[in-house]
């Protein structure tokens, strides 16, 4: 059972040299290690904030950008219905002014047409004057060479026509 019993004097060293050995690591290695690991510790805590600030900043911005992509959404509409208002009040003006010339057209044509034919008439009453004129002229001469004809023709003529 020696063996596996230590002696007095091996656990004495062995203590004396894990307490040398505990205040050595405490005096130079354990700062150094506890400090490395507090400031990885820290830098892992900055890094998770930045990220959480990151992740809240591209939540804003994604909102911000809804938000003006719906602004252009609503302002594309508001700019396709005025151009449609326009669109509609350029057609209704056009179709009111085609109105408006159509008529001055109609009416110049109706007065153009009011004119020529009053020229015509006037033309026609003109050559009916001078065709009956000369009919009665031609007339005239041959009947009056002889008076018995003359009577005759004028009872002829009386007799076509009809009193109103």
């Amino acid at each position: 059972m020696d063996l596996v019993t230590p002696g007095f004097g091996l656990v004495f060293w062995t203590t004396i040299t894990m307490l040398i050995l505990l205040f050595l690591l405490k005096k130079y290695a354990w700062k150094p290690i506890v400090d490395a690991v507090d400031s990885r510790s820290k830098q892992i805590e900055d890094s998770l904030k930045a990220a959480d600030l990151a992740k809240q900043e591209m939540t804003d911005l994604h909102a911000e950008n809804k938000k003006i992509l719906d602004e252009a959404k609503e302002e594309k509409k508001n700019i396709l219905a005025e151009a449609y208002k326009a669109n509609q009040e350029i057609i209704a003006s056009a179709k009111s002014e085609a109105q408006v010339e159509a008529n001055k057209v109609l009416e110049n044509a109706r007065a153009t047409i009011v004119s020529e034919k009053n020229v015509a008439l006037a033309e026609i009453k003109n050559l009916m004057a001078d065709l009956s004129v000369d009919i009665a002229k031609k007339v005239l001469q041959k009947e009056l060479s002889d008076e018995s004809k003359q009577r005759d023709y004028i009872a002829g003529i009386l007799k076509d026509i009809k009193l109103n």
